[in-house]
């Protein structure tokens, strides 16, 4: 329904029998051609996926994280506990060494002889100048005299005339090549419209535009057969690929499920209640056991050692002896003392 659907909307209206005879075969080459570079493609889009969450990812960060730890770790060390303190150090010594001697020989050596110098070449700049406007003033008036008056007079006079008679010959000069050009010119127009554009007009119009048209038409239509047999194809590759899904699940996922929930299932928990459970209880007894019997030899072991050091040196007065600890038999619930 969906392709019916995307092909009525993209049909445009008013479509001819070279549209229609064209189509058909054009979209069943296609999608012959399509269809395994589809499937292909989705292939190749699945491997490709799973290669870069299974191994790409991973082996990304840990280059990443070696990169980090050979090259960026080093450097930033480098420069934090190392190259920042030595600069600082070197910009304290430039400070003490060079920019205060610096700033202390300009404010009280260099500043001082700068103003004197600046005084001195003011008073100079002001004689100068007075001499040099003289030297301006006589000069001006002699190039006025024997440069700008003789020049004055000549254009007015002669180059003026000569000029305005020049312009005269020109404009009739250029009067009459213009005319020349423009017959030449049409003479020229006329026999290249009929040698060349009438019949390049006439080849375009009736053999470069119907060729054309026909041309746009196949390529339309070749561009919406692939289009739609790409479309086509995706379809068809999703359900095989859905096939072999489901196959997969079918052949091996269910049945390991099913071993598992019906067969190993129960028989862990057979071994679990009829083996583990009463060893393992077994073996705790079996351990309480032993510890009650360590318990009580150690106990015995103290008595007689107090009962031999009384023998031997006599009960101190001060101190009472200790009354014997109770003893926990094995397999009865109550305590012998």
């Amino acid at each position: 329904m969906d392709l019916e659907k995307q092909r009525d909307v993209r049909a445009p209206e008013g479509e001819g029998c070279l549209v229609a005879a064209v189509r058909l075969p054009v979209r069943i080459v296609a999608l012959v051609v399509v269809l395994p570079v589809r499937m292909l493609w989705d292939a190749l889009v699945v491997a490709g996926r799973v290669v870069n969450d299974t191994v790409l990812r991973p082996v990304g960060r840990a280059l990443l994280w070696l990169g980090r730890a050979v090259f960026v770790w080093p450097f930033v060390a480098l420069w934090r506990y190392l190259l920042v303190p030595l600069g600082q150090a070197l910009a304290w010594l430039v400070n003490v060494l060079v920019v205060v001697p610096s700033v202390w020989l300009y404010r009280y050596v260099l500043a001082p002889v700068g103003r004197g110098v600046v005084w001195v070449l003011r008073a100079v700049g002001v004689v100068v100048a007075a001499v040099g406007l003289g030297v301006y003033r006589g000069l001006a008036w002699l190039v006025n005299v024997l440069v700008v008056v003789p020049s004055v007079w000549l254009y007015t006079w002669v180059l003026t005339p000569v000029g305005h008679a020049v312009l005269w010959c020109g404009r009739g000069v250029a009067w009459a090549v213009g005319v020349l050009v423009g017959g030449v010119g049409t003479v020229l127009y006329w026999v290249a419209r009929v040698l060349l554009v009438l019949p390049a007009l006439a080849v375009w119009r009736w053999v470069l535009v119907p060729v054309g048209r026909v041309c746009a038409v196949v390529g339309r239509e070749v561009w919406d057969a692939l289009g739609h047999a790409w479309r086509v194809a995706g379809h068809v590759s999703r359900a095989v690929g859905r096939f072999l899904v489901s196959l997969l699940r079918w052949t091996f996922v269910e049945p390991a499920r099913w071993v598992y929930r019906s067969v190993l299932t129960p028989v862990g928990h057979l071994l679990r209640d009829a083996v583990l459970r009463p060893v393992a209880e077994a073996a705790r007894s079996a351990g309480r056991a032993v510890r009650q019997v360590l318990a009580s030899a150690r106990a015995s072991v103290r008595q007689a050692r107090a009962d031999v050091r009384r023998a031997l040196l006599g009960a101190p007065k001060e101190i009472r002896p200790a009354p014997p600890a109770p003893v926990r038999v094995p397999g009865t619930q109550g305590m012998r003392k």
